[in-house]
């Protein structure tokens, strides 16, 4: 690691234009992986986080693998190297490149967005073991501490696959705790 960077011994810059976003971007992470044709590529170097063109809310760094299995268009269409997850309720926009030349929208997507749909009781929260927010949310405290119990047992097996199952690209734990949480803390409803 040298200078804030994942600097594997086969990164080099290809151009002016590669070494200028290795300059911009000091403290970033490679999140791409290496060319098929040569060497990486300084210019796969990308912030871990970068505001949403479309509501300026943080962005995340997402996998491309995980935009390839959310969309439902041609992946001829995903031309990015990079592309960051937008978490903002009420932004359409999911997907988006680094310069915010791509940006894919919720109605493109597979599956709805938990982040997106944070009402929506037939959303998922956890996309590999199937758990909707309703189901969460109507259960009891003693079935919500079975579903923990059942996700991180898929986990710990090796079942699950957030990283392309899940829109935004990490563990659905944690998300899934938020969930319990707020419905464990709401009184009852009559």
């Amino acid at each position: 690691r040298t200078g804030g960077f994942v600097y594997p011994h086969a990164a080099v810059p290809c151009d002016e234009r590669c070494i200028s976003a290795w300059l911009e971007h000091a403290g970033a992470e490679i999140v791409a992986a290496p060319r098929r044709n040569g060497p990486l590529h300084i210019c796969a170097v990308v912030p871990e986080r970068q505001a949403c063109p479309a509501c300026g809310g943080p962005g995340k760094a997402v996998g491309v693998a995980t935009v390839r299995a959310q969309l439902v268009i041609s992946l001829r269409s995903v031309t990015g190297e990079a592309y960051f997850f937008c978490p903002t309720s009420d932004c359409p926009v999911v997907y988006f490149t680094p310069d915010g030349s791509q940006q894919f929208t919720t109605g493109r997507l597979r599956e709805q967005v938990f982040q997106k749909e944070p009402d929506t009781s037939m959303t998922l929260v956890c996309y590999c073991f199937q758990y909707t927010l309703g189901s969460i949310q109507e259960a009891n405290a003693h079935t919500r501490a079975q579903v923990l119990a059942d996700i991180t047992a898929g986990v710990q097996a090796g079942q699950c696959a957030c990283d392309v199952r899940k829109p935004q690209g990490t563990c659905c734990l944690g998300n899934v705790r938020r969930v319990v949480q707020s419905a464990t803390l709401e009184p009852p409803s009559l």
